[in-house]
Protein backbone atom coordinates (compact mmCIF):
# COMPACT_ATOMS: atom_id res chain seq x y z
CA UNK A 1 0.00 0.00 0.00
CA UNK A 2 1.23 3.29 -0.43
CA UNK A 3 1.91 5.71 2.51
CA UNK A 4 1.03 8.77 2.49
CA UNK A 5 2.83 12.00 4.73
CA UNK A 6 1.47 12.20 8.44
CA UNK A 7 -1.06 14.77 9.46
CA UNK A 8 -2.04 16.28 12.38
CA UNK A 9 -3.03 14.92 15.58
CA UNK A 10 -6.80 14.45 16.74
CA UNK A 11 -6.03 17.73 18.65
CA UNK A 12 -5.24 19.79 15.92
CA UNK A 13 -6.82 22.68 14.71
CA UNK A 14 -10.85 21.80 14.80
CA UNK A 15 -12.32 25.43 14.94
CA UNK A 16 -15.23 24.31 12.92
CA UNK A 17 -18.71 22.70 14.62
CA UNK A 18 -20.86 20.53 12.90
CA UNK A 19 -24.56 20.81 12.97
CA UNK A 20 -25.72 18.88 15.28
CA UNK A 21 -25.87 19.55 19.22
CA UNK A 22 -24.22 22.64 20.87
CA UNK A 23 -22.54 20.24 23.31
CA UNK A 24 -20.62 18.29 20.42
CA UNK A 25 -17.09 18.64 20.08
CA UNK A 26 -15.11 21.24 17.61
CA UNK A 27 -14.72 19.48 14.18
CA UNK A 28 -11.63 19.31 12.08
CA UNK A 29 -11.93 21.66 9.43
CA UNK A 30 -9.82 19.03 7.29
CA UNK A 31 -11.47 16.43 7.43
CA UNK A 32 -14.99 17.90 7.50
CA UNK A 33 -13.99 19.23 4.08
CA UNK A 34 -12.96 15.90 2.66
CA UNK A 35 -16.17 14.27 4.53
CA UNK A 36 -18.04 17.17 2.92
CA UNK A 37 -16.34 15.87 -0.66
CA UNK A 38 -17.81 12.23 -0.16
CA UNK A 39 -21.42 13.16 0.62
CA UNK A 40 -21.51 15.25 -2.61
CA UNK A 41 -20.32 12.16 -4.29
CA UNK A 42 -22.72 9.82 -2.57
CA UNK A 43 -25.39 11.89 -2.86
CA UNK A 44 -25.58 14.01 -5.92
CA UNK A 45 -23.09 11.90 -8.44
CA UNK A 46 -20.78 15.00 -8.14
CA UNK A 47 -17.45 14.81 -9.05
CA UNK A 48 -14.75 15.29 -6.88
CA UNK A 49 -12.36 17.08 -8.62
CA UNK A 50 -14.95 19.31 -8.91
CA UNK A 51 -16.24 19.97 -5.64
CA UNK A 52 -13.14 20.29 -3.91
CA UNK A 53 -11.00 23.24 -5.00
CA UNK A 54 -14.74 25.55 -4.75
CA UNK A 55 -15.15 24.14 -1.60
CA UNK A 56 -11.22 24.97 -0.36
CA UNK A 57 -11.71 28.10 -1.49
CA UNK A 58 -15.02 28.87 0.12
CA UNK A 59 -13.81 27.65 3.49
CA UNK A 60 -10.45 29.26 3.08
CA UNK A 61 -8.53 26.21 4.38
CA UNK A 62 -5.08 27.31 4.87
CA UNK A 63 -1.91 25.28 2.73
CA UNK A 64 -1.80 22.55 5.56
CA UNK A 65 -5.21 21.81 5.51
CA UNK A 66 -5.92 21.97 2.05
CA UNK A 67 -3.74 19.16 1.73
CA UNK A 68 -4.96 17.10 4.35
CA UNK A 69 -8.57 17.32 2.88
CA UNK A 70 -7.18 16.72 -0.82
CA UNK A 71 -5.45 13.40 0.35
CA UNK A 72 -8.32 12.49 2.19
CA UNK A 73 -11.16 13.17 -0.28
CA UNK A 74 -9.52 11.72 -3.43
CA UNK A 75 -7.73 9.40 -1.36
CA UNK A 76 -11.32 7.64 0.42
CA UNK A 77 -13.13 8.32 -2.96
CA UNK A 78 -10.32 6.16 -5.10
CA UNK A 79 -10.27 3.05 -2.75
CA UNK A 80 -14.12 2.98 -1.87
CA UNK A 81 -14.43 -0.40 -2.69
CA UNK A 82 -11.69 -2.03 -0.45
CA UNK A 83 -12.83 0.18 2.38
CA UNK A 84 -16.79 -0.90 2.03
CA UNK A 85 -15.45 -4.97 1.85
CA UNK A 86 -13.63 -3.85 5.32
CA UNK A 87 -16.28 -1.70 6.50
CA UNK A 88 -18.84 -4.43 6.01
CA UNK A 89 -16.48 -6.96 7.68
CA UNK A 90 -15.77 -4.90 10.73
CA UNK A 91 -19.18 -3.61 11.14
CA UNK A 92 -21.29 -7.03 10.49
CA UNK A 93 -23.58 -5.15 8.43
CA UNK A 94 -23.79 -4.84 4.36
CA UNK A 95 -22.76 -1.31 3.24
CA UNK A 96 -26.47 -0.44 2.02
CA UNK A 97 -27.38 -0.72 5.57
CA UNK A 98 -25.69 1.52 6.37
CA UNK A 99 -26.49 5.00 6.60
CA UNK A 100 -25.30 7.20 4.28
CA UNK A 101 -23.99 10.01 6.47
CA UNK A 102 -21.97 7.43 8.50
CA UNK A 103 -20.55 5.77 5.50
CA UNK A 104 -19.01 8.81 4.31
CA UNK A 105 -17.74 8.86 8.11
CA UNK A 106 -16.33 5.28 7.93
CA UNK A 107 -14.36 5.46 4.48
CA UNK A 108 -12.97 8.58 5.98
CA UNK A 109 -11.37 6.68 8.99
CA UNK A 110 -11.01 3.33 6.90
CA UNK A 111 -8.76 5.64 4.56
CA UNK A 112 -6.81 7.13 7.14
CA UNK A 113 -6.34 3.98 9.54
CA UNK A 114 -5.60 1.86 6.18
CA UNK A 115 -3.29 3.97 4.12
CA UNK A 116 -2.28 6.84 5.83
CA UNK A 117 0.21 7.51 8.61
CA UNK A 118 -2.12 9.12 10.39
CA UNK A 119 -1.97 7.79 13.74
CA UNK A 120 -4.96 5.76 14.73
CA UNK A 121 -6.14 6.92 17.70
CA UNK A 122 -6.54 10.12 15.55
CA UNK A 123 -8.18 8.56 13.02
CA UNK A 124 -10.75 6.92 15.19
CA UNK A 125 -11.42 10.65 17.27
CA UNK A 126 -12.06 12.71 14.55
CA UNK A 127 -14.21 10.19 12.88
CA UNK A 128 -16.06 10.49 16.07
CA UNK A 129 -16.24 13.79 16.37
CA UNK A 130 -17.49 14.31 12.84
CA UNK A 131 -20.52 11.84 13.77
CA UNK A 132 -21.54 13.65 16.95
CA UNK A 133 -21.39 16.75 15.83
CA UNK A 134 -24.32 15.78 12.82
CA UNK A 135 -25.63 12.55 14.56
CA UNK A 136 -25.23 12.10 18.70
CA UNK A 137 -23.60 9.87 20.81
CA UNK A 138 -25.42 7.18 19.55
CA UNK A 139 -24.21 6.94 15.82
CA UNK A 140 -21.02 8.16 17.11
CA UNK A 141 -20.41 4.57 19.23
CA UNK A 142 -21.33 2.60 16.31
CA UNK A 143 -18.32 4.46 14.03
CA UNK A 144 -16.16 4.23 17.16
CA UNK A 145 -16.69 0.39 17.50
CA UNK A 146 -16.19 0.11 13.50
CA UNK A 147 -13.09 2.08 13.25
CA UNK A 148 -11.40 0.50 16.63
CA UNK A 149 -12.11 -2.93 14.36
CA UNK A 150 -10.57 -1.37 11.33
CA UNK A 151 -7.45 -0.86 13.17
CA UNK A 152 -7.05 -3.95 14.75
CA UNK A 153 -5.64 -5.39 11.38
CA UNK A 154 -2.95 -3.46 8.50
CA UNK A 155 -3.95 -3.29 5.21
CA UNK A 156 -2.07 -6.13 3.96
CA UNK A 157 -3.52 -8.40 6.75
CA UNK A 158 -7.13 -7.05 5.76
CA UNK A 159 -6.08 -7.94 1.93
CA UNK A 160 -5.01 -11.39 3.09
CA UNK A 161 -8.14 -11.89 4.85
CA UNK A 162 -10.87 -10.56 1.94
CA UNK A 163 -9.18 -10.90 -1.15
CA UNK A 164 -10.02 -13.67 -3.64
CA UNK A 165 -7.24 -16.20 -3.27
CA UNK A 166 -4.17 -14.63 -5.60
CA UNK A 167 -3.74 -18.64 -6.80
CA UNK A 168 -6.64 -19.06 -8.36
CA UNK A 169 -7.68 -15.42 -8.95
CA UNK A 170 -4.77 -13.39 -9.70
CA UNK A 171 -6.43 -10.66 -11.43
CA UNK A 172 -9.47 -10.48 -8.67
CA UNK A 173 -6.59 -10.61 -6.16
CA UNK A 174 -4.62 -7.53 -7.05
CA UNK A 175 -8.02 -5.80 -8.24
CA UNK A 176 -9.07 -5.65 -4.84
CA UNK A 177 -5.66 -4.93 -3.02
CA UNK A 178 -5.18 -1.84 -5.14
CA UNK A 179 -8.90 -1.09 -5.15
CA UNK A 180 -10.19 -1.53 -8.79
CA UNK A 181 -13.00 -3.28 -10.12
CA UNK A 182 -12.01 -6.47 -11.60
CA UNK A 183 -13.51 -6.14 -14.86
CA UNK A 184 -11.05 -2.78 -14.71
CA UNK A 185 -8.02 -4.72 -13.58
CA UNK A 186 -9.11 -7.52 -16.45
CA UNK A 187 -9.00 -4.79 -19.15
CA UNK A 188 -5.71 -3.49 -18.10
CA UNK A 189 -4.15 -7.38 -18.03
CA UNK A 190 -5.67 -7.98 -21.63
CA UNK A 191 -4.01 -4.44 -22.90
CA UNK A 192 -0.84 -5.30 -21.73
CA UNK A 193 -1.14 -8.87 -23.36
CA UNK A 194 2.34 -10.53 -23.36
CA UNK A 195 3.25 -7.89 -20.66
CA UNK A 196 0.29 -8.60 -17.93
CA UNK A 197 3.16 -9.62 -15.48
CA UNK A 198 3.04 -5.60 -15.05
CA UNK A 199 -0.34 -5.45 -14.17
CA UNK A 200 0.47 -5.24 -10.11
CA UNK A 201 2.41 -1.94 -11.24
CA UNK A 202 -0.01 -0.69 -13.69
CA UNK A 203 -3.06 -1.08 -10.87
CA UNK A 204 -0.58 1.05 -7.82
CA UNK A 205 0.12 3.74 -10.59
CA UNK A 206 -3.11 3.93 -11.02
CA UNK A 207 -4.19 4.16 -7.36
CA UNK A 208 -1.45 6.98 -6.82
CA UNK A 209 -2.57 10.72 -7.33
CA UNK A 210 -0.76 12.02 -10.17
CA UNK A 211 1.99 14.80 -10.38
CA UNK A 212 0.09 18.24 -12.40
CA UNK A 213 1.22 18.63 -15.80
CA UNK A 214 0.93 21.56 -17.23
CA UNK A 215 2.06 22.45 -21.07
CA UNK A 216 3.58 25.68 -22.39
CA UNK A 217 1.61 27.03 -25.24
CA UNK A 218 3.90 27.14 -28.03
CA UNK A 219 4.80 30.41 -29.53
CA UNK A 220 4.27 32.01 -25.95
CA UNK A 221 6.13 30.58 -23.42
CA UNK A 222 9.12 27.54 -23.52
CA UNK A 223 8.75 24.70 -21.65
CA UNK A 224 12.25 25.34 -19.94
CA UNK A 225 10.76 29.02 -19.30
CA UNK A 226 7.56 27.58 -17.81
CA UNK A 227 9.53 25.32 -15.26
CA UNK A 228 11.42 28.25 -14.30
CA UNK A 229 8.38 30.43 -13.46
CA UNK A 230 6.24 27.95 -11.72
CA UNK A 231 9.47 25.69 -10.08
CA UNK A 232 8.43 22.61 -12.17
CA UNK A 233 10.02 20.28 -13.78
CA UNK A 234 10.70 20.03 -17.63
CA UNK A 235 8.79 16.98 -19.00
CA UNK A 236 10.28 14.10 -20.36
CA UNK A 237 8.64 13.01 -23.30
CA UNK A 238 6.61 16.44 -24.45
CA UNK A 239 8.58 19.20 -25.77
CA UNK A 240 5.66 21.25 -24.56
CA UNK A 241 5.36 19.55 -20.79
CA UNK A 242 6.10 20.88 -17.20
CA UNK A 243 5.46 19.15 -13.97
CA UNK A 244 4.55 20.42 -10.84
CA UNK A 245 5.08 18.32 -7.33
CA UNK A 246 1.94 19.79 -6.26
CA UNK A 247 -0.15 23.19 -5.31
CA UNK A 248 -2.99 25.07 -7.17
CA UNK A 249 -2.39 25.45 -11.09
CA UNK A 250 -5.43 27.78 -11.88
CA UNK A 251 -3.19 30.31 -9.02
CA UNK A 252 -0.23 30.54 -11.39
CA UNK A 253 0.71 33.62 -13.09
CA UNK A 254 1.50 31.73 -16.44
CA UNK A 255 -1.68 29.83 -16.25
CA UNK A 256 -3.93 32.46 -15.23
CA UNK A 257 -2.15 34.96 -18.45
CA UNK A 258 -3.18 31.70 -20.95
CA UNK A 259 0.63 31.09 -21.69
CA UNK A 260 0.17 27.74 -20.09
CA UNK A 261 -2.54 25.61 -19.06
CA UNK A 262 -3.61 21.79 -17.98
CA UNK A 263 -3.12 18.72 -19.58
CA UNK A 264 -1.33 15.65 -19.34
CA UNK A 265 1.52 15.07 -20.98
CA UNK A 266 -0.04 11.96 -23.05
CA UNK A 267 -2.75 14.26 -24.45
CA UNK A 268 0.36 16.68 -25.55
CA UNK A 269 1.83 13.76 -27.18
CA UNK A 270 -1.45 12.84 -29.16
CA UNK A 271 -1.89 16.52 -29.91
CA UNK A 272 1.37 16.78 -31.61
CA UNK A 273 1.59 13.43 -33.13
CA UNK A 274 -1.15 14.81 -35.50
CA UNK A 275 0.62 17.79 -36.20
CA UNK A 276 3.61 15.57 -37.12
CA UNK A 277 2.23 12.97 -38.95
CA UNK A 278 3.39 12.16 -42.70
CA UNK A 279 0.90 13.63 -45.57
CA UNK A 280 0.75 12.22 -49.16
CA UNK A 281 0.97 15.52 -50.81
CA UNK A 282 1.03 19.15 -49.20
CA UNK A 283 -0.72 20.20 -46.38
CA UNK A 284 -2.73 23.48 -46.96
CA UNK A 285 -3.52 23.61 -43.55
CA UNK A 286 -6.93 22.52 -43.03
CA UNK A 287 -6.62 20.49 -39.77
CA UNK A 288 -9.79 19.43 -37.94
CA UNK A 289 -10.29 18.50 -34.42
CA UNK A 290 -13.57 16.13 -34.35
CA UNK A 291 -13.92 15.79 -30.49
CA UNK A 292 -13.01 19.08 -29.00
CA UNK A 293 -14.44 19.51 -25.48
CA UNK A 294 -13.29 21.44 -23.34
CA UNK A 295 -10.42 22.54 -25.59
CA UNK A 296 -6.87 21.27 -24.42
CA UNK A 297 -5.97 19.30 -27.15
CA UNK A 298 -7.59 21.80 -29.42
CA UNK A 299 -5.82 24.70 -27.60
CA UNK A 300 -2.15 23.07 -28.48
CA UNK A 301 -3.27 22.55 -31.84
CA UNK A 302 -4.37 25.98 -32.13
CA UNK A 303 -0.85 27.20 -31.33
CA UNK A 304 1.12 24.77 -33.26
CA UNK A 305 -1.35 25.67 -36.37
CA UNK A 306 -0.71 29.18 -35.42
CA UNK A 307 2.68 28.95 -36.04
CA UNK A 308 2.80 26.42 -39.12
CA UNK A 309 -0.01 28.83 -40.38
CA UNK A 310 -2.97 26.59 -40.47
CA UNK A 311 -6.36 26.70 -39.16
CA UNK A 312 -8.45 24.30 -36.68
CA UNK A 313 -11.93 23.61 -37.05
CA UNK A 314 -13.29 22.60 -33.57
CA UNK A 315 -16.10 20.20 -32.92
CA UNK A 316 -18.20 20.07 -29.96
CA UNK A 317 -21.89 19.33 -29.95
CA UNK A 318 -22.69 20.53 -25.99
CA UNK A 319 -23.07 24.11 -26.39
CA UNK A 320 -21.59 25.15 -22.58
CA UNK A 321 -18.53 22.30 -23.61
CA UNK A 322 -18.19 24.23 -27.12
CA UNK A 323 -17.73 27.52 -24.73
CA UNK A 324 -15.34 26.20 -22.85
CA UNK A 325 -13.64 25.13 -26.30
CA UNK A 326 -13.94 29.26 -27.49
CA UNK A 327 -12.62 30.47 -24.14
CA UNK A 328 -9.57 28.20 -24.36
CA UNK A 329 -8.95 28.68 -27.77
CA UNK A 330 -9.63 32.49 -27.70
CA UNK A 331 -7.12 34.69 -30.04
CA UNK A 332 -6.11 31.11 -31.78
CA UNK A 333 -6.74 30.47 -35.81
CA UNK A 334 -9.33 27.91 -33.81
CA UNK A 335 -13.29 27.81 -34.81
CA UNK A 336 -15.31 26.06 -33.05
CA UNK A 337 -18.66 24.62 -34.73
CA UNK A 338 -21.32 23.03 -31.88
CA UNK A 339 -22.27 20.35 -34.16
CA UNK A 340 -22.28 16.81 -33.83
CA UNK A 341 -18.76 15.22 -34.97
CA UNK A 342 -20.70 11.90 -36.78
CA UNK A 343 -22.77 14.24 -39.16
CA UNK A 344 -20.71 18.09 -39.30
CA UNK A 345 -22.06 19.49 -42.07
CA UNK A 346 -18.37 20.56 -42.71
CA UNK A 347 -16.81 20.69 -45.75
CA UNK A 348 -14.55 17.74 -46.55
CA UNK A 349 -10.93 18.12 -47.42
CA UNK A 350 -8.91 18.09 -44.11
CA UNK A 351 -5.35 17.87 -44.22
CA UNK A 352 -5.72 16.32 -40.82
CA UNK A 353 -8.13 15.16 -38.18
CA UNK A 354 -7.92 14.12 -34.71
CA UNK A 355 -10.51 12.07 -33.29
CA UNK A 356 -10.33 12.23 -29.32
CA UNK A 357 -13.13 10.50 -28.71
CA UNK A 358 -15.58 9.80 -26.11
CA UNK A 359 -14.64 6.91 -23.91
CA UNK A 360 -14.53 5.09 -20.45
CA UNK A 361 -12.15 6.94 -19.26
CA UNK A 362 -10.19 4.11 -17.71
CA UNK A 363 -6.72 5.51 -18.38
CA UNK A 364 -7.29 8.79 -16.59
CA UNK A 365 -9.12 7.21 -13.55
CA UNK A 366 -6.27 8.04 -10.91
CA UNK A 367 -7.52 11.82 -11.95
CA UNK A 368 -11.15 11.14 -11.52
CA UNK A 369 -10.96 9.60 -8.03
CA UNK A 370 -14.28 8.29 -8.00
CA UNK A 371 -14.93 7.02 -11.96
CA UNK A 372 -13.72 3.74 -11.32
CA UNK A 373 -16.89 2.88 -9.34
CA UNK A 374 -19.03 4.26 -11.41
CA UNK A 375 -18.18 3.01 -15.13
CA UNK A 376 -19.27 -0.70 -15.54
CA UNK A 377 -18.45 -3.20 -18.30
CA UNK A 378 -21.95 -2.64 -19.87
CA UNK A 379 -20.84 0.92 -20.86
CA UNK A 380 -18.14 -0.38 -23.13
CA UNK A 381 -20.66 -1.15 -26.33
CA UNK A 382 -22.32 2.08 -26.31
CA UNK A 383 -19.19 3.86 -26.53
CA UNK A 384 -17.83 1.73 -29.07
CA UNK A 385 -20.33 2.43 -31.28
CA UNK A 386 -19.87 6.08 -30.69
CA UNK A 387 -16.19 5.75 -31.31
CA UNK A 388 -16.78 3.62 -34.67
CA UNK A 389 -19.08 6.43 -36.58
CA UNK A 390 -17.06 9.19 -35.25
CA UNK A 391 -13.66 7.25 -37.02
CA UNK A 392 -15.96 6.44 -40.03
CA UNK A 393 -16.97 10.58 -39.98
CA UNK A 394 -13.33 11.46 -39.96
CA UNK A 395 -12.45 9.26 -42.80
CA UNK A 396 -14.89 10.74 -44.96
CA UNK A 397 -13.60 14.38 -44.05
CA UNK A 398 -9.98 13.98 -44.40
CA UNK A 399 -8.54 14.37 -47.96
CA UNK A 400 -6.85 11.20 -49.76
CA UNK A 401 -3.56 10.75 -48.52
CA UNK A 402 -4.33 12.89 -45.02
CA UNK A 403 -4.11 11.62 -41.99
CA UNK A 404 -6.45 10.87 -39.27
CA UNK A 405 -5.09 10.08 -35.56
CA UNK A 406 -7.67 8.41 -33.37
CA UNK A 407 -6.86 8.65 -29.69
CA UNK A 408 -8.91 7.20 -25.99
CA UNK A 409 -7.87 7.69 -22.53
CA UNK A 410 -8.92 4.13 -21.85
CA UNK A 411 -6.58 1.17 -22.93
CA UNK A 412 -9.78 -0.75 -23.05
CA UNK A 413 -8.64 -3.21 -26.45
CA UNK A 414 -12.54 -3.02 -27.56
CA UNK A 415 -12.23 0.90 -27.69
CA UNK A 416 -8.68 1.23 -29.03
CA UNK A 417 -7.37 -1.56 -31.50
CA UNK A 418 -10.66 -2.96 -32.22
CA UNK A 419 -12.22 0.59 -33.40
CA UNK A 420 -8.79 0.47 -35.47
CA UNK A 421 -9.21 -2.97 -37.13
CA UNK A 422 -12.97 -2.03 -37.94
CA UNK A 423 -12.45 1.08 -39.48
CA UNK A 424 -9.37 -0.67 -41.60
CA UNK A 425 -11.47 -3.24 -42.61
CA UNK A 426 -15.13 -1.19 -43.76
CA UNK A 427 -12.79 1.66 -45.05
CA UNK A 428 -9.79 0.51 -46.89
CA UNK A 429 -7.92 2.61 -44.45
CA UNK A 430 -3.84 2.49 -44.30
CA UNK A 431 -2.82 2.40 -40.32
CA UNK A 432 0.59 4.01 -39.89
CA UNK A 433 3.59 3.38 -37.69
CA UNK A 434 2.34 5.64 -35.07
CA UNK A 435 4.98 5.03 -32.41
CA UNK A 436 7.20 7.01 -35.56
CA UNK A 437 5.18 9.94 -34.31
CA UNK A 438 6.40 9.77 -30.55
CA UNK A 439 10.27 8.87 -31.46
CA UNK A 440 11.43 9.88 -27.93
CA UNK A 441 8.92 8.05 -25.93
CA UNK A 442 10.40 4.23 -25.29
CA UNK A 443 8.00 0.97 -24.13
CA UNK A 444 4.51 2.17 -26.28
CA UNK A 445 4.46 -1.23 -27.32
CA UNK A 446 4.67 -3.38 -30.76
CA UNK A 447 2.92 -1.08 -32.78
CA UNK A 448 2.17 -0.21 -34.96
CA UNK A 449 -0.54 1.59 -32.68
CA UNK A 450 0.59 3.41 -29.45
CA UNK A 451 -0.25 2.66 -25.41
CA UNK A 452 1.01 4.86 -22.54
CA UNK A 453 1.01 3.66 -19.70
CA UNK A 454 0.98 5.43 -15.93
CA UNK A 455 3.49 3.16 -14.25
CA UNK A 456 5.99 3.43 -17.13
CA UNK A 457 5.85 6.97 -18.49
CA UNK A 458 3.93 8.60 -15.98
CA UNK A 459 0.92 9.64 -18.30
CA UNK A 460 -2.67 8.75 -18.31
CA UNK A 461 -2.99 5.18 -20.23
CA UNK A 462 -3.61 6.82 -23.71
CA UNK A 463 -4.30 5.16 -26.58
CA UNK A 464 -3.12 6.51 -30.50
CA UNK A 465 -3.24 5.06 -33.59
CA UNK A 466 -2.31 6.87 -37.13
CA UNK A 467 -4.83 5.84 -40.17
CA UNK A 468 -4.18 7.52 -44.13
CA UNK A 469 -7.05 7.98 -46.06
CA UNK A 470 -5.81 6.26 -49.23
CA UNK A 471 -5.21 8.12 -52.45
CA UNK A 472 -6.75 5.80 -54.65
Amino acid sequence: MNKRPASRSAKGNRPERGNGPSSAPPVDKARLAARDVLKAVRERDAYANLVLPGLLRDRKLDTRDAALATELAYGASRARGLLDAVIESGSGRAISEIDGGLLDILRLGAYQLLRTRVAPHAAVATSVDLTRAEFGSGKAGFVNAVLRRVSEKTAGQWVDELAPDAAKDPVGHLAFEHAHPKWIAQAFADALGADAAELADVLEADDTRPAVHLVARPGEISAEELALVTGGEEGRYSPYAVYLDGGDPGKLDAVRDGLAGVQDEGSQLVARALTLAPLDGPDSGRWLDLCAGPGGKAALLGAIAEIDGAHVDAVEPTPHRAELVRKTTKSLPVTVHVVDGRDTGLDGGYDRVLVDAPCTGLGALRRRPEARWRREAKDVAALVSLQRELLASALKLVRPGGVVVYSTCSPHLSETVAVIADAIRRYGALELDTRTLVPEVPGVGDGPSVQLWPHRHGTDAMFMAALQRPVS
